[in-house]
């Protein structure tokens, strides 16, 4: 027989995994940025009680910037889920970034503009692996004009899914972004809803799928990264 658990040390186990649910993690990015407010703010505090109170204001905040929520994701086939949190502010048809490879054919794109107060980690829209990813410099526009897509630092991902088909992730830098991170390169195998990028700070996802595609969102809509179906893929059994 095992010995039972002590009932003050199962209610402390009990509280720790609340709150591991409700507080999400951080992402590996913004470590940095939080353990250097935290520095800040024990010195600060020696100097001024008040001003020492302000700056861990900061430095929560900057956790509640770089969380990383788990997300449920759908598992049915034929379907790409939002890359990112946000509201949809465009869904139209245009040609995917040059660097890809792509073509010049238009396909349907969908844009999820990101405020400083959303989940700023990228998310995997589909299983599949990453034929090419492209880091390219440039402006830091505001990421809602339509000239953001031409003229703001991007990464850009081509992904062909377990299914076949290609698809296109765009992160793009706004007034306020400085840095885009992308985890995974050429050939890397991922799967949908995982985490692959993070944006500091305010930006613009851009998902491209397939011109026969069924897209499922509005503008104005909010996305929930990894979890909001934005298109039924052509010929998915959920589009006909």
């Amino acid at each position: 027989m095992t010995a039972q658990q002590p009932p003050k040390a199962g209610a402390l186990r009990h509280a720790v995994e609340l709150t591991k649910s409700i507080i999400p993690p951080v992402h590996p990015g913004g470590r940095p940025f939080i353990l250097g407010a935290i520095g800040a703010t024990l010195a600060v505090r020696r100097l001024s009680p008040r001003a020492g109170v302000g700056s861990a204001v900061f430095t929560a905040w900057l956790a509640w910037f770089f969380r990383e929520p788990k997300r449920v994701t759908p598992r049915r086939p034929g379907i790409a889920v939002a890359p990112a949190d946000g509201t949809v502010s465009h869904v139209i048809e245009a040609v995917p970034p040059a660097e890809l490879g792509l073509g010049a054919e238009p396909m349907l794109r969908v844009s999820v503009f990101l405020s400083v107060f959303d989940v700023h980690v990228q998310r995997v829209p589909a299983s599949g692996h990453v034929v090419r990813a492209v880091h390219k410099a440039g402006k830091f526009l505001s990421a809602d004009l339509d000239e953001a897509i031409e003229v703001n630092e991007r990464n850009s991902l081509h992904l062909r899914t377990d299914d076949g088909y290609d698809l296109a992730v765009v992160q793009i830098a706004g007034l306020v972004a400085r840095r885009i991170i992308c985890q995974v390169s050429d050939g890397d195998k991922v799967a949908a809803g995982s985490t692959y990028g993070l944006i500091r700070f305010g930006s613009r996802v851009d998902l491209y799928v397939p011109a026969g595609a069924r897209v499922l969102v509005e503008p104005g809509q909010r996305t929930i990264g990894g979890e909001t179906v934005l298109a039924e893929l052509p010929g998915s059994a959920q589009g006909g």
